[in-house]
């Protein structure tokens, strides 16, 4: 059996492939929203799933706010160290900002099971201790969203953007719900869909949003 393959070229690849996801989005008629397209277009990029043209939720004016936010050199906080090396780094500093993952921390751990509590909701407790202006990606751990929403309600802290895509089966619904529903500037997969590779590519996709915008103001 022959297998037809296109000729591409390793520097047209990613172009190739929204191209593709672009015109399967058109086939199946669906129109995107041109503030959140790019966003939408890079997850289903990194997951080969058209799901998320449905799922991805969007709070009113959260990707301006976000842009803006990492042009002011805004951090970014990760739930897993996977999702923490998709992150491309090298814009985030370019824009002034860093990122940060304490789920290897010892001291996580020990701290996490001395109180009986996940390492995912001890790391959230460490990010409102940065006390700089944050983007919070959580991509594996629905505990983290729960204990987000807490330290939201005790005002220890409040991101700039929550990026909630655990993906899983337990709690995991529910806690992206407690997101939708905060009031917190917010981009959340709807059910059970996400991981690290989706909350990476939703914060390359504002990084990439971020750096255009300073370039075009430079």
């Amino acid at each position: 059996m022959k297998i037809k393959l296109e000729k591409t070229l390793p520097s047209e690849i990613e172009k190739r492939s929204f191209e593709i996801i672009k015109k399967e989005l058109e086939r199946a008629g669906k129109t995107l929203n041109p503030e959140t397209e790019s966003i939408v277009i890079r997850v289903i990029h990194a997951t080969a799933d058209f799901d998320y043209a449905d799922n991805l939720c969007f709070s009113e004016g959260a990707v301006g706010r976000a842009v803006a936010a990492l042009r002011s050199g805004c951090h970014i906080v990760t739930d897993t160290r996977m999702a923490l090396a998709g992150v491309n780094r090298r814009i985030l500093s370019s824009l002034g900002g860093e990122a940060h993952c304490f789920m290897a921390d010892e001291s996580v751990a020990r701290e996490a099971a001395a109180r009986g509590v996940t390492r995912a909701a001890v790391c959230m407790e460490r990010a409102a201790q940065l006390n700089v202006p944050l983007i919070v990606a959580v991509g594996n751990a629905p505990t983290a969203l729960v204990r987000l929403c807490e330290l939201m309600s005790e005002g220890r802290i409040r991101p700039e953007l929550v990026i909630g895509v655990p993906v899983g089966f337990v709690n995991v619904a529910g806690a992206k719900e407690l997101i939708l529903g905060n009031g917190v500037p917010h981009i959340v997969a709807k059910g059970r869909k996400g991981g690290s590779g989706v909350a990476a590519a939703v914060c390359n996709a504002l990084l990439l949003l971020a750096r255009g915008e300073k370039e075009k103001s430079s």
